[in-house]
């Protein structure tokens, strides 16, 4: 998917929503087991029925389904090729978080934009560009770099100065823009740091940046939208609990598709403004 496509997408569906597929088969709803030999995608497919008309992309997070073994790859396998047939106008993000030397980025990257079809896939950037370039290699294909995490230990090293008081993570973000563009690059910023937007904003202007801990980690969307929408929107919110488990009896779809409404409904009001 081009950039071109998802600015469209977002300004038809009037939504920058990502919905996180981050399905635990200890939390989804019992009666699936009941009615279905493969519950979790039974459960993944009900999610995404109920919300496609909502969001533009859709975040499978891999140790959700890696834990399973065999099975949870099938199942990924499954969701993402449910998604390709019925839903082709969406942005699928493998949030794998890879990144290694060379040739074995350039294994992950077959896995995720060969053998399976995704449109982008999470790296960490710790090892360099050698170790993300390989990614870069595939036409209309996304890196999404972390760049600044939502978590408690993102104070562990992200925020860490050198001798001219740069941060670590503002490293990153100078350094890494130098190996795509903002054609084929995007970066992860958490919501709980919304306030540090502005500044991320005066270094990557014109990149997409996937935006994860809005809703039950706490993050506050208007925040997000006020320090780091741009004049194409350039904003990815992700939301995974509060939407797919909205509830946990039989109206899990119709909950599921209740909050994500709740949240383009929101979102349509800022993008008014652009």
């Amino acid at each position: 998917m081009t950039k071109q496509n998802l600015i469209e997408n977002i300004q038809r569906k009037k939504s920058f929503l990502c919905v996180g597929l981050d399905t635990d088969v200890t939390k989804i709803p019992e009666h699936l087991f009941d009615v279905s030999e493969d519950p979790i995608f039974e459960f993944n497919k009900a999610i995404i029925d109920a919300t496609a008309d909502l969001c533009v992309a859709y975040k499978p997070n891999l140790a959700f389904y890696e834990s399973l073994g065999l099975e949870g790859w099938n199942v990924l396998e499954r969701t993402v090729e449910y998604i390709r047939e019925n839903y082709p106008d969406q942005f699928i993000i493998a949030d794998a978080k890879r990144g290694d030397i060379g040739n074995t980025s350039a294994m992950y990257a077959r896995t995720f934009f060969g053998t399976m079809d995704f449109d982008s896939v999470t790296v960490a950037p710790y090892m360099g560009e050698d170790s993300v370039k390989p990614f870069l290699t595939y036409e209309d294909k996304w890196v999404i770099l972390l760049a600044l995490t939502s978590n408690k230990g993102a104070f562990d090293f992200q925020f860490t100065e050198n001798q001219e008081g740069e941060k670590l993570f503002e490293k990153v973000l100078k350094t890494s823009k130098e190996w795509g563009t903002d054609e084929n690059m995007m970066y992860v910023v958490g919501a709980t740091k919304a306030e540090m937007l502005g500044d991320i904003r005066k270094i990557i202007p014109n990149h997409f940046l996937l935006v994860p801990g809005v809703g039950a980690q706490g993050g506050s969307l208007a925040e997000v939208v006020r320090y780091g929408m741009n004049s194409e929107c350039g904003l990815l919110v992700n939301s995974s609990r509060q939407i797919i488990y909205a509830s946990s009896e039989q109206d899990f779809a119709e909950a599921a598709r209740q909050e994500a409404q709740k949240v383009q409904e929101e979102m349509a009001e800022y993008l008014k403004s652009i």
